[in-house]
């Protein structure tokens, strides 16, 4: 216990009033520090919080115009099937505010025994799995029935557990309506698709019309040319036999024989009927040739000769084409193999017809078809390379797209290369596109051969 005198003081004690004795200013200043540092921390705590704050609200607006902007219903119930939430298409359809929807149970939206059963079923026994498509009759606000096709997707907690489930569903009529709108579309594309397919083949009837056209005007005109003169022979052994029968004397029937130039009609008779012959013997061969050709999707399993065809292609084309565009063939014959001929000769024609196009600008058009056949893997290999400008590499790719094309507007379909791919793909070969070294494009067209058939 002190005692008066004593020269120690206690700490606490007060020495002057407001001032505590043994705290000096360095203390004070320290406290001063730490309130300064915990004012700051609450400062900066208070921000990050309006900041997370202010994220949350934005959070809950952007979920609230989700499920505002939704046109399907969507339904938040927990596992004894009492509705949590709802999003604004519910309350559309069944006249209901949220407020008096939540804590309601979710059997009760459904119209009948049977619908509540199911719902309740999917709902316990099966909460904890997902559901598709199952389609329930929903109470509208009229008290009518409308089929809604619902999904249902169980929802868990941070720790697994099942807190329910996640509801939604879309009326069966507006599945419905896009499907038909699907189908709809569909067949609108199907029948543009045809239309164009359609077009293709008038633009390859086109330019076989004008092929055959030049071609059959040669044999035309030479049988025409032999039937003229035939007729003026008839006309001359007419007034000859006319002679004789009268019964003219053999000088003056020697004078008429002379005169009419009898001994040079016998001559000339039998070259004039076997070249008549000939003519209509390579008539009948491009009409046969023309119907071949026109039997595209009949005669798939025929055999045909394909180095036949590729010179047919060449020379219907070559015909409408300008008479400089040279084509080289180098083609061993014959090339027998099992398809359709008229198929293949689309194919082949469109390639000649496509290395015309491209360059049909230059001074000196060429176009080499040379053959390559593999005896120990029975096939051959077509390979069409013009002296063009060949094709851009970043249209390679491209090529046997269907509608692509780089020709001008109303000029090129871009189905040509397409059906050609689909065509030699179905007889079991493959049709590739590749610039040449040397410059222009190259088209190989790899298919198999007829098996060779046994001599006996």
């Amino acid at each position: 216990m002190a005692k008066p005198g004593d020269k120690d003081h206690d700490v606490g004690q007060t020495g002057h009033p407001g001032e505590l004795v043994g705290v000096g200013e360095d203390v004070w200043m320290d406290v001063i520090h730490k309130m300064d540092e915990v004012y700051s921390d609450l400062l900066q705590y208070e921000v990050a919080l309006e900041e997370k704050n202010a994220k949350l609200e934005e959070s809950q607006q952007f979920i609230l115009s989700v499920l505002t902007a939704m046109s399907d219903i969507l339904v938040v119930c927990g596992r004894d099937g009492a509705i949590e939430d709802v999003n604004p298409a519910l309350e559309v359809i069944t006249g209901k505010s949220a407020e008096s929807l939540r804590g309601s149970a979710i059997y009760d939206l459904f119209v009948g025994d049977d619908a509540r059963d199911q719902a309740r079923q999917l709902l316990t026994v099966f909460g904890e799995r997902e559901v598709h498509d199952c389609e329930l009759q929903l109470r509208a606000h009229d008290g009518s029935a409308v089929p809604v096709s619902f999904n249902c997707t169980p929802r868990f907690n941070a720790v697994g557990k099942s807190m329910g489930m996640v509801v939604t569903g879309r009326p069966v009529g507006e599945l419905r309506k896009a499907y038909q709108a699907l189908r709809q579309a569909h067949d609108d594309l199907k029948r543009t698709q045809q239309q164009l397919l359609h077009s293709e083949k008038m633009a390859s009837l086109g330019r076989l019309v004008a092929g055959v056209a030049h071609e059959l005007n040669n044999p035309i005109s030479f049988i025409l040319g032999n039937v003229h003169a035939l007729r003026r022979y008839a006309n001359r052994l007419e007034t000859y036999l006319g002679a004789v029968h009268a019964g003219q004397s053999p000088k003056q029937l020697a004078e008429q024989r002379a005169r009419l130039r009898i001994d040079r009609i016998l001559d000339d008779l039998d070259p004039l009927i076997e070249g008549t012959i000939e003519g209509a013997e390579r008539t009948r061969q491009i009409v046969d040739g023309l119907k071949r050709f026109s039997a595209i999707d009949r005669d798939e399993q025929q055999q045909f000769d394909l180095a036949e065809v590729v010179e047919r292609a060449v020379r219907w084309v070559s015909q409408a084409a300008r008479k400089d565009f040279k084509v080289r063939l180098d083609i061993p014959a014959p090339l027998m193999m099992i398809g359709s001929a008229g198929q293949m000769q689309q194919v082949m024609m469109n390639l000649v017809q496509n290395a015309w196009d491209a360059t049909s600008t230059l001074g000196q058009p060429t176009l080499q078809i040379s053959a390559e056949v593999d005896v120990a893997s029975a096939q051959v290999c077509l390979r069409f390379e013009d002296n063009g400008p060949g094709i851009d590499p970043g249209n390679l790719a491209h090529v046997f797209d269907p509608f692509f094309t780089t020709k001008p507007v109303g000029q090129g379909t871009g189905l040509g290369l397409a059906i050609s791919y689909g065509i030699i793909e179905r007889h079991g070969g493959r049709l590739s596109a590749a610039n040449a070294s040397a410059g222009g494009a190259v088209f190989t067209a790899c298919l198999p051969l007829a098996p060779l058939t046994p001599a006996c």
